[in-house]
């Protein structure tokens, strides 16, 4: 799998591909993690109370971070952490992301890593019925939301490197004719991904001359309350646990560059997804 710059679409070929070729950094990725160079580091994360986030945030507290969590409302597995938790930050509301930089970023911050996310358990499709309401609600949180953050950060000159940006292969407009092929449906997400993308590319060219790097980094099939819909799939199609993920998320985020900005990432196997 490693011959190649692109991943494989279809996830469950993907999957399978990777255990047939005994692919050690995709199927173990503690072969390859090293989060020491995670000590002492400044790291503003987004969407930290469950799910991948609170992996995150764990992972993260672990390697001796010092981790600025952003939350609407906190948990105790978050709270346990010890964290820096502002609470009431919806990435919707701009007041409110710019109220949580004001107080409590004091100094800039080493990694910017958003992961905030919202995927609703509805089905929009010209079958189901197009949920708009649901639909802008996504391209709110998850293509506008990482835009807000970031604005508000540098807007106070609080980037100090990395921003990184938890994005989805269901972005990819190349790979829905594999992972859609006949059906479409699910418009809401995939072009709130979509946004996202083009979105993040974009603040990758305008911070370019500030030597800040950007990353879009889909963390990979995760099980989660947000994936619990495809439960059904986990185990054929390889999703792992969140811990898991975070580590592929921050193995990732390790190994940015110049050179990588505005690239986007499947953090499975490292390679690239195309737009």
């Amino acid at each position: 799998m490693q011959t190649t710059t692109y991943s494989i679409a279809d996830q469950l070929v993907r999957y399978n591909t990777a255990l047939h070729q005994s692919h050690t950094r995709y199927l173990h990725i503690d072969s390859v993690y090293d989060g020491s160079y995670l000590q002492g580091k400044r790291v503003l994360l987004t969407g930290a109370n469950r799910g991948l986030g609170l992996a995150l945030a764990t992972e993260l507290h672990k390697q001796r971070a010092h981790v600025i969590a952003f939350v609407r409302e906190s948990s105790d597995a978050l709270d346990a952490l010890g964290c820096d938790v502002i609470t009431g930050v919806d990435v919707t509301n701009e007041a409110a992301v710019r109220d949580a930089v004001a107080t409590g970023v004091r100094e800039p911050v080493d990694y910017v890593l958003h992961n905030a996310g919202y995927f609703p358990d509805v089905h929009d499709s010209l079958a189901d019925g197009m949920r708009y309401d649901e639909q802008l609600r996504q391209i709110d949180v998850c293509a506008l939301g990482p835009l807000r953050v970031v604005e508000a950060l540098h807007s106070q000159s609080l980037i100090g490197g990395c921003v990184a940006v938890i994005t989805s292969q269901a972005g990819s407009l190349a790979w829905r004719t594999t992972q859609n092929a006949a059906r479409g449906g699910d418009y809401g997400h995939h072009m709130s991904r979509a946004a996202c993308n083009m979105g993040v590319v974009l603040l990758a060219e305008e911070l370019r001359h500030a030597a800040v790097p950007v990353l879009l980094l889909h963390p990979g099939f995760n099980r989660t309350d947000m994936t619990a819909k495809y439960r059904d799939i986990w185990d054929a199609e390889g999703a792992v646990e969140p811990a898991v993920g975070a580590k592929r998320v921050l193995h990732e985020m390790s190994a940015v560059t110049m050179e990588r900005t505005g690239t986007f990432v499947n953090c499975e196997d490292g390679l690239r997804i195309p737009w």
